[in-house]
Parts: structure tokens; C-alpha cells; sequence
């Protein structure tokens, strides 16, 4: 750590000669990885846009991917990512990229100025890399070597440029494989950025680096499915593993850990493909992998938070029935039975709670906010982890089965509030979420405490996050808000 601020005093005392005293960073590859002719640069962006099968292009995309190799084999599967960005509107744009020739600690962020490309300067978000620089001085540098001969940032500007107008770049680079790290640059990122809709994280990467042409394609294809499940610590362990491969895969846990914090549902691949697509030598390849990430739609508001929390009477009967034999079954042999349903509601994704109760008092309640498989085994698994791994209470006993009463509580999904303001008591569930801190109450809390709503907020803070009890007042303190649909065995 110490050596990083010497080295940032060292260089901002000497100065270096790819960046000049405005703070201008020249390009380190036109001429190599792309043209440094701007009109014929500005060409072979054009024919990628021309090239691209059919894009996706509705979506309000929150997070995107985007390789960094040479134009000539990247840059039919970079354009990819910029055509269906393209009618999404961006003020700023966080470019998040692996740093390939320096290791250093935490990131290093440029703070001001601009890049230049042969298609013009691209500005700085000067606030904005300030502000994430004073987030977290301990990790957050600005050490202006490790950008010297770097390319993971500058290969995504030619194609920006192109892409979008009046836009400008908040340039990170990353090193060392720290999952903490990765977690205080995406909470950090998530509260500076708040309620802004404006704003894209793009992360720099290309994916496997030298397998023959089919094995890299197995692996990429891990990877991929990995970056879809939208899990960072199975992808972070798949990487480090060696079982996946991304030289960004640091700034990849880190979009993940902030999709996971924005509540971003949804991971869409738009193409894949690999050096020997373009170039015919199969021997020894690079992959390229091009993302996007989103909640709903252009031109519609986030739907509302309660849209997905309807079910019908024989539903919430079924699910009742998955409930009761999930924890009969595993209490008395300890195996959960196998589900099946035919019915398609309840094989949507959708996060659920269950909560046990005997005589009327509390006996288990375990949940998944976030869906990740479909209902039917969302209720099946957390009926099982509350008659069994609930840590506040020792697991049910055969005995007291027939005392056991069912709840269930089916979630729609968060959605985050600027303030205390937005919060409905004994309608919203509410999340609070500040520095890795994180603590959930359902709707029903409110009801059955009688707590008013700075009773609820601070109990929340101080009981399930282990926060301030006031917590929920600082901007710093993320709040997210969701419906449930509750009902309960007769």
C-alpha cells in the first residue's frame, strides 16, 4: 500500500510522457491495434456496426461487456456490445479494465483531463473520479505508471466515440485478485452513482488466451454461462481455479458484486466467437465475449414492485403442499424430495421466504431475496434451511412436526428508494445495505411489532445488519424496497 502512494507522489512529482500537464493520456496502440488514421479508423468501425447479426437493442442496459484485443480480430464482437448500447443514453461512462503489465494493490482511478484517440479527446468525469478517490483513500490511487502502456481502457474509446455523443469516462484499472477489493469498488460505485440512470459500467476483457480453438470454446463457454448466473463468487473461484478465464475477470466480480447490490436481473450474451474466427489459425486462440446487463426496457419506468407477486388459490395451495413435504421429508430422512410442477407460474425465477412457527411462536425463517431457480424449488429449499439451518433455533424434530405451521412470504423483486420517504410500512419489505453490511425485513415485521417507521428502519439497522441504529438516514446507506405475497397452511 505504501508503495503505491510513493510510486502515485513519485510520478505526479516527474510527470511521464504519455499523459502532459493538462492531463491528457496519449493513445499507447493507434497504429497497432487499430488505425491511427481517423478516417480510416472511423471506416472500420463502421463496417463492424454493418457486420453484426441481429442486436438486442430495447434494453436499458446498466453494466456491458467488451473485448480489448486488436481491432482486426476483437472488433466484430465489440460491436456487439456498442449497437445494442446505442439508443441508451449515457452522461457518464466507467470503463473498468485489467491492467496487463503493472501489479499494484486496490485500483487506480484517472482523476481528471482526458484520453485521446485519432477521433479526438474523450473528457474525464472529473467530479465523479474524485469523488470515487476519496470513497476509499486506503485503496482508491490514482498511480498514473500503470497506464502508461495499457490498452484495456483506450481500445473501448474509437468504438465510444462512434457510438455516443457528449459523454464522458471515469478510467479504472484493476490488478491483484482481491475480492475485497472488488466488493468496495462496486459499493462505492453503486452509492455515487444512486439513482442516476445515466451512468454505464463497462468492463474491458477478453476471455481464454491460447487453448486450441475448441477447447477455448468449452472454456469460454463456462465463463460465460458463469457471468449469466450472475454469482461473483463461483466466478471469482472458477477463475482463480483456472476453470474459467478472463484477464478482467477482476472487474468482472466486481459489475457482478455491483449487479448483485443494484438488484440488476437480468444477463443477456449478445456473440462469442475467438481469434480464429477472423484470422483461420485454430492452434492457439484468444477469446472475445460481448455482454450486456439490464432491468427492463427503454422508454418503461422499472416495473412496479409488486407485479410479479400474483398467484392463484391453487398456486399458493401447490407451493403450501412443496413446503410441508419438503420439511416432513427431510426431517425424518434427510434427504429434500425432487420437485416437479406443471404448472408454469410457479416455474418462474422468484425469490421466497418460509417461516416456521410452533404454538403460535417463531421456529425458523430462512430466504432468498433474490431468486435463482424456479419457485417451486426456492420454497422447497428455504423450507428445508429453516427446519434445519436457521441458526437462532436447533433443527425440527420428528416430534414436533405435527405442531409445525407453515407461512410462506413470495417476493417481488427489489427495487431501490431514494429516501425513507418512498417506504409504505406493512407494505414493503425493506433492505438496508451500506459497506458490505446488509439486513432484510419482511412487510409483515411492521405489522405484527406495531413498530412506526423509524421503530421499523432502526430495528432493521441495528438487529439485521449490525448497523447504527440511524444508519438508515445516512445517503451513504442503501434501501431497497419489495412486496410479498403471504399466506399460510389453515
Amino acid at each position: 500500500m505504501k508503495r503505491n502512494i510513493l510510486l502515485a507522489a513519485m510520478f505526479m512529482a516527474l510527470g511521464a510522457s504519455s499523459w502532459a500537464s493538462d492531463m491528457i493520456k496519449e493513445p499507447n496502440v493507434a497504429g497497432a491495434f487499430y488505425s491511427a488514421e481517423a478516417q480510416q479508423l472511423s471506416k472500420d468501425i463502421d463496417i463492424f456496426f454493418r457486420s453484426t447479426g441481429p442486436v438486442p437493442d430495447d434494453r436499458q442496459v446498466e453494466i456491458a461487456v467488451s473485448p480489448h484485443a486488436g481491432y482486426p480480430y476483437s472488433g466484430p464482437v465489440a460491436a456487439y456490445t456498442y449497437k445494442a448500447i446505442a439508443r441508451n443514453h449515457y452522461s457518464t461512462i466507467v470503463i473498468i479494465g485489467p491492467s496487463h503489465y503493472f501489479s499494484f494493490e486496490g485500483i487506480s482511478v484517472w482523476p481528471e483531463g482526458g484520453f485521446r484517440t485519432p477521433l479526438g479527446v474523450v473528457p474525464v468525469d472529473q467530479d465523479f473520479a474524485k469523488a470515487l478517490l476519496k470513497e476509499n483513500p486506503a485503496e482508491f490511487h490514482f498511480l498514473p505508471h500503470v497506464f502508461d502502456r495499457e490498452h484495456s481502457i483506450e481500445v473501448e474509446l474509437p468504438f465510444l466515440q462512434k457510438t455516443f455523443k457528449g459523454f464522458h469516462i471515469v478510467p479504472i484499472l484493476m490488478s491483484d485478485p482481491d475480492p475485497r477489493v472488488c466488493r468496495d469498488l462496486a459499493v462505492a460505485l453503486d452509492k455515487l452513482i444512486g439513482q442516476r440512470q445515466d451512468v454505464l459500467i463497462l468492463i474491458s476483457s477478453d476471455m481464454s488466451h491460447y487453448y486450441t480453438y475448441d477447447a477455448a470454446n468449452q472454456m469460454d463457454a463456462r465463463t460465460l454461462a458463469a457471468i449469466v448466473d450472475m454469482d461473483p463468487k463461483s466466478f471469482f473461484e472458477g477463475n482463480m481455479a483456472r476453470r474459467m478465464e478472463m484477464c478482467g475477470f477482476v472487474p468482472m466480480t466486481t459489475a457482478l458484486m455491483y449487479a448483485r447490490l443494484r438488484g440488476i436481473k437480468h444477463a443477456e450474451v449478445l456473440m462469442h466467437a475467438n481469434s480464429g474466427d477472423t484470422s483461420g489459425d485454430h492452434s492457439r486462440v484468444v477469446g472475445y465475449g460481448a455482454v450486456i446487463f439490464y432491468d427492463h426496457l427503454l422508454g418503461q419506468a422499472d416495473p412496479p414492485d409488486d407485479a410479479a407477486a400474483a398467484l392463484s388459490p391453487a398456486e399458493k395451495s401447490e407451493l403450501l403442499k412443496i413446503a410441508r413435504e419438503s420439511v416432513e421429508s427431510y426431517v425424518r430422512t434427510g434427504k429434500a424430495p425432487q420437485i416437479t410442477t406443471k404448472d408454469p407460474r410457479l416455474n418462474e425465477t422468484q425469490g421466497a421466504f418460509v417461516t416456521l412457527t410452533e404454538h403460535g411462536a417463531l421456529r425458523g425463517c430462512i430466504g432468498n431475496i433474490i431468486g435463482r431457480e424456479p419457485l417451486s424449488a426456492t420454497v422447497r429449499d428455504m423450507a428445508v434451511a429453516a427446519a434445519s439451518h436457521d441458526p437462532r433455533f436447533s433443527p425440527v424434530a420428528a416430534a414436533e412436526l405435527k405442531d409445525i405451521s407453515i407461512e410462506i412470504s413470495v417476493l417481488s423483486a427489489p427495487r431501490r428508494v431514494k429516501d425513507a420517504s418512498q417506504i409504505q410500512l406493512g407494505r414493503h419489505g425493506v433492505i438496508v445495505n451500506r459497506g458490505g453490511h446488509q439486513g432484510v425485513f419482511l412487510p409483515q415485521v411492521a405489522r405484527e411489532t406495531g413498530w412506526n417507521k423509524e421503530e421499523f428502519l432502526s430495528e432493521l439497522c441495528a438487529q439485521k445488519a449490525g448497523l447504527p441504529p440511524d444508519a438508515w438516514k445516512d445517503p451513504k446507506t442503501a434501501l431497497y424496497v419489495f412486496t410479498a405475497d403471504v399466506f399460510a397452511e389453515k
